[in-house]
């Protein structure tokens, strides 16, 4: 058990379930294609793993019929959508493309990869040429340099992406809730300075 001090008052932890997670996660939905079908996954697991050349990581459960597809291209799609996309992106996630052709539930459209659809009603969104793929015990990591990201014109402030514009929303578990992303609260590699 481990104390620390909130306001003066001492708490202490709880030791909880190792199968903890981060929280929030980012929702993306992952492409790519499968037996000559475009298909998409609704996934959480995903980061930035490298900054130059710019890498993301996804992690998906071995038994998904996405990482056939993975495994056969090497090329991916991580796709950022808003809030107004819940339900499709959901749906990806609950139904597996060897039972359901997903195909329709988004327009897609190809970049310089022949084997990474993307969403065009996404506010961002990113082809990947794998790099690596980690093995892990009930997972598969799939690391992809990122080749080309694509947005609109409205989803930028002084031409970067703008998480209010975006709109995005985050996953926890295990409650298994989506929430939207609420107001800033300070500037990063900023705020901390005049900490002591």
């Amino acid at each position: 058990m481990c104390q620390s001090e909130i306001g003066g008052v001492r708490m202490e932890k709880i030791k909880i379930s190792n199968s903890a997670f981060v929280y929030p996660m980012p929702m993306t939905v992952v492409g790519t294609m499968v037996d000559g079908k475009i298909n998409y996954l609704a996934v959480a697991w995903a980061c930035r793993v490298n900054f130059d050349p710019p890498m993301i990581g996804v992690a998906l459960g071995k038994r998904h019929h996405t990482n056939k597809g993975i495994r056969e291209h090497q090329e991916f799609s991580v796709n950022v959508p808003g809030v107004d996309l819940v339900k499709a992106v959901d749906y990806v996630g609950l139904f597996s493309g060897d039972k359901v052709d997903k195909s329709g539930i988004f327009e897609s459209f190809f970049g310089e990869l022949k084997h990474a659809p993307m969403i065009r009603n996404c506010p961002l969104v990113m082809e990947c040429k794998v790099i690596k793929t980690v093995d892990l015990p009930a997972d598969e990591f799939f690391i992809g340099e990122i080749v080309g990201a694509y947005t609109e014109e409205r989803y930028l402030t002084d031409g970067k992406p703008d998480t209010k514009k975006i709109n995005p929303f985050t996953l926890t578990m295990p409650d298994n809730r989506y929430w939207g992303v609420g107001e800033p609260i300070g500037k990063a590699w900023s705020i901390g300075k005049d900490f002591k």
